[in-house]
């Protein structure tokens, strides 16, 4: 639930509170007997005027206080349900016309291979994307020969394995779901290849749940097999905290700190999730470029056909 729909939410609560305080004042009113001489009459009525006005301050104190409560409540409750909202960083690759930090793409395909990959598939990445883009098609080669993969049948009607290839997807690190949930306690790590486009907010919330791990708050007490992150739906999550200070060793020599290591492997996922960005802006670019030239020459077209019949003169001859 958005911020904007629990203010009008409590916002709501409040006037309809207040209304119905403000009826029941009105009604008390009207329901006064007359009194017997006009001057008793007069007294009582600004005596009850002041009064009234008394209780529709207090009536309406008391409606704000519940108002900003039951605020409080839905604010609290969809924090439980859905996660902590997640801060808005500064992605160098969002801007209309800038493109990805391809070191950075670099150095998060290595986060991948040495934290995520024991868990998390990336099924809709073949290693030949990653050429021209994080490594040279030398480099892709060799680290797509790394890995062995079953293929087949033969002549003879068997499988093989095989040396990996540019052609061939990631590695999968279970055979099926139902291997992956007994290794991880039940719990399913789901496929990383648009996990920025699958959930809200998905560069924001990917980068604060990975640096978001904290000891729960007094009172909130996780299951054992589960850890705490705000920013998890629910606040327990099965996987725990694996970015740490020095988890790997980057081959540029940056230090591989927690915030380093959260910010490059979301670059490697968006661009995962998106690796035809880069190639859209530009085409964007050169259409908007293309199309801002036939309008020049069209508004030029337009002022040279309409300047004769707009300059001409009409000369009335009433004589003849």
């Amino acid at each position: 639930m958005s911020l904007g729909k629990k203010i009008r939410i409590g916002f709501d609560g409040f006037g309809r509170i207040n209304r119905f305080i403000t009826r029941g004042a009105a009604q008390r009113n009207d329901s006064k007997l007359p009194s017997r001489n006009d001057a008793l009459k007069h007294g009582l009525d600004g005596l009850g005027s002041a009064g009234s006005k008394s209780f529709r301050v207090l009536a309406a104190i008391g409606a704000g206080v519940s108002g900003l409560l039951s605020f409080a409540t839905i604010a609290y409750s969809d924090e439980a349900e859905h996660g902590l909202e997640c801060p808005s960083y500064p992605w160098p690759h969002e801007g209309i016309l800038s493109s990805y930090d391809h070191a950075s793409i670099r150095r998060g395909h290595q986060v991948y291979q040495q934290v995520c990959a024991s868990c998390h598939s990336m099924s809709l990445i073949s290693y030949r994307d990653l050429v021209g883009v994080a490594y040279t098609e030398e480099e892709t080669k060799a680290m797509a020969a790394e890995i062995e993969v079953v293929d087949g049948p033969n002549d003879e009607g068997e499988m093989f394995t095989r040396p990996g290839k540019l052609s061939d997807r990631f590695p999968q690190p279970y055979a099926n779901e139902a291997a992956a949930r007994f290794a991880n306690g039940g719990a399913y790590p789901p496929d990383l290849s648009l996990i920025t486009k699958a959930r809200h907010n998905g560069q924001n919330y990917v980068f604060a749940l990975l640096t978001g791990y904290r000891d729960p708050p007094a009172g909130v007490s996780i299951r054992e097999g589960l850890h705490y992150n705000p920013y998890f739906p629910g606040g327990a999550i099965a996987m725990p905290k694996m970015l740490n200070d020095g988890a790997v060793e980057y081959e540029d020599g940056i230090p591989a700190t927690e915030a380093q290591m959260g910010k490059d492997v979301v670059s490697f996922l968006s661009w995962a999730a998106e690796p035809e960005m880069e190639e859209r802006k530009l085409m964007g670019f050169k259409w908007i470029f293309v199309l801002s030239l036939a309008l020049l020459q069209a508004a030029y077209y337009r002022r040279l056909r309409w300047s004769v019949l707009k300059s001409r003169k009409l000369v009335l001859d009433v004589v003849n």
